[in-house]
């Protein structure tokens, strides 16, 4: 019966674990739409949420839901480019347990409306040495505490909020590019077209750096952590759509991450698996962390499978090997 409960608690999580660390504590401070009262699934825990008229209240957390409506548009542009308060998001990929399967990268395609030539997360082919078997490496931005790009865009359309996000705001980017240059991770893309298939509700609500949607040509875009789904108590995409829990998120203040089926302590984590940052030589104190590529759960031959030949044309150097 127990066995049965924790089952069913955590495929209730999943999606919604941030709801009562970031949501309940965010929503609070910064007035972020909830619908109360959505359900009579009650659990005897209560939380605080602020209601439509600005005043505090307390209901219990199973009454709770995160509204699909409620978007980052609740949010000025001003308050998105501070973030959301007393938060520090990390993000922890484990490659032992990635297989290219790119479940990844179409949901972030999906959730930004990007195109399929478009992608914000890049899944990499990678061997230390000609010895070594090759391993795969998925790439997101790294949200730095020291990024390189924000010091050189000549706008402020690039910048770092204070829970370590960094975003872009298309209205300002005048499409310069510096930022693409001075990025060492080459984890920016250029929109050289227009955005295409975007629903009339996405192109008619109000515009926020949070929503990362719809892109504007001339401008540049990127892996943005989904503020927007953080906002409303939720992962993002690509760590919910990964099937073998490849990526974990948190929040580093309450040392807390989690891929939506098991959530750990950071800190525990980096230490007992050797946790590292990428080219962390160059002082950009990345926000990503990787976990090594041992005792892997799967051979990298099998990330090849149902690949179309141009996707494997990208990894030709090492599949002869």
């Amino acid at each position: 019966m127990k066995k049965e409960q924790n089952q069913s608690k955590k495929k209730t999580g999943r999606r919604n674990f941030l709801k009562f660390g970031v949501l309940a504590g965010g929503a609070v401070v910064s007035g972020v739409g909830l619908t109360a009262f959505a359900g009579d699934n009650k659990t005897g825990e209560k939380v605080k949420v602020m209601t439509t008229d600005g005043k505090l209240a307390e209901v219990d957390s199973g009454m709770l839901h995160s509204c699909n409506s409620c978007s980052s548009s609740y949010v000025s542009n001003e308050e998105a480019r501070k973030g959301i308060p007393d938060r520090k998001f990390v993000m922890v990929v484990d490659l032992s347990r990635c297989k290219n399967a790119r479940k990844c990268v179409s949901a972030c395609q999906n959730m930004h409306y990007l195109p399929k030539d478009k992608e914000w997360i890049t899944v990499n082919l990678m061997q230390e040495t000609e010895t070594t078997a090759p391993y795969w490496m998925p790439k997101t931005c790294f949200h730095c505490d020291e990024p390189p790009c924000t010091k050189v865009c000549p706008v402020g359309a690039t910048f770092k909020r204070d829970d370590g996000i960094v975003l872009i705001d298309n209205e300002r980017c005048i499409g310069c590019k510096f930022c693409m240059t001075a990025c060492p991770y080459s984890a920016r893309v250029f929109n050289w077209d227009k955005p295409k298939n975007i629903p009339e509700e996405i192109l008619n609500r109000p515009y926020s750096v949070e929503s990362g949607a719809p892109q504007v040509v001339g401008t540049v875009g990127k892996c943005d952590f989904c503020p927007d789904m953080i906002r409303k108590g939720k992962l993002p995409d690509c760590v919910t759509a990964c099937p073998n829990g490849v990526y974990f998120f948190g929040d580093i203040n309450e040392d807390t991450v989690t891929n939506g089926d098991e959530t750990l302590r950071f800190s525990e984590l980096i230490k007992d698996k050797a946790g590292y940052r990428y080219m962390e030589e160059l002082g950009t104190q990345p926000s990503v962390y990787y976990l090594p590529p041992v005792d892997r759960n799967f051979p990298f031959e099998s990330g090849l499978k149902g690949l179309s030949e141009e996707q494997k044309s990208k990894y030709h150097f090492n599949t002869d090997k």
